[in-house]
């Protein structure tokens, strides 16, 4: 149920931004990669488990890139690709202890979606052609590449899982960040796909 104007700051409404698929992708994929990276880390000796996982990964990956140039204006990679200028006029005023009502993802956050898709890119790439030389969990393209070149994919899978790590304490630290101190709730708006936003719409 729509909220009513009464009941908001001048100059902001409440629209539904986020479109069904792209909040289906976001929970799937935070579903996915924990997965993978805690049976990467803590599951079996055998590793199938955790090759799914990474297969379904490069699905969600796959599906995102297509819907970042055909869904919804707000899931559209060029709704949020910002210049220098609107990414530091934003942090000049990130420490405002008030909402962004951005209307999608903000210069920050557009950022935070480039570098996830960037790292889960080159994770998946090195997890099909790594060769961790137990000779068992060989992924499925490492007998096309030569032997150094299998083991380099394997210690570069591991330094990704880092970066992984590093990215999502630094998302859950941002999604803490907003609410606490910016009160503005990130999380109800990807379940529901209703956010509060400017009505001018500019982002």
């Amino acid at each position: 149920m729509k909220t009513t104007q009464t009941e908001l700051p001048p100059g902001v409404e409440k629209a539904r931004i986020w479109d069904l698929g792209l909040r289906l992708f976001h929970w799937a994929l935070v579903i996915c990669v924990v997965t993978g990276w805690l049976l990467g880390r803590y599951g079996p000796s055998i590793m199938t488990l955790h090759f799914y996982a990474g297969y379904a990964v490069i699905g969600l990956v796959a599906y995102r890139l297509v819907w970042g140039f055909v869904g919804p204006r707000a899931a559209r990679f060029v709704h949020f690709i910002y210049g220098p200028g609107t990414t530091l006029n934003y942090l000049r005023n990130i420490g405002a202890r008030k909402p962004s009502y951005w209307p999608g993802h903000n210069p920050m956050g557009a950022l935070s979606v480039f570098a996830i898709l960037a790292v889960l890119i080159f994770q998946t790439a090195t997890g099909l052609f790594a060769d961790p030389d137990d000779f068992i969990n060989v992924g499925p393209l490492a007998k096309y590449v030569a032997t150094d070149t299998a083991q380099d994919m394997a210690r570069l899978h591991y330094r990704g899982s880092l970066a992984i790590l590093a990215l999502v304490v630094l998302h859950i630290g941002a999604i803490v960040f907003y609410k606490k101190w910016k009160n503005e709730d990130l999380i109800r708006p990807m379940i529901t796909g209703w956010k509060l936003v400017r009505r001018d719409r500019q982002g």
